[in-house]
């Protein structure tokens, strides 16, 4: 079974040894986004914080941009 969230960058931040730490959130509800809605009714409170070592994928993730993330099971 695949379970999808839909998240925020609330933060990027550089560590000491030049990776990126990323913090993303799971939207709440907003009244002008009806699909914002749907995710924050199913997963109303969600958090992920992950470190990013890999130098050109630094910059992809911007704080306030939504992502999609997905949840597989992995043998």
């Amino acid at each position: 079974m695949k379970v999808r969230a839909k998240m925020r960058v609330t933060e990027v931040t550089k560590t000491e040894y030049g990776a990126e730490r990323v913090k993303l959130s799971a939207v709440y509800a907003d009244k002008t986004n009806a699909e914002d809605n749907t995710y924050a009714k199913a997963t109303p409170s969600a958090s992920v914080e992950m470190q990013v070592d890999n130098e050109a994928v630094h910059g992809a993730f911007v704080p306030g941009k939504k992502y999609f993330v997905d949840f597989t099971p992995a043998d």
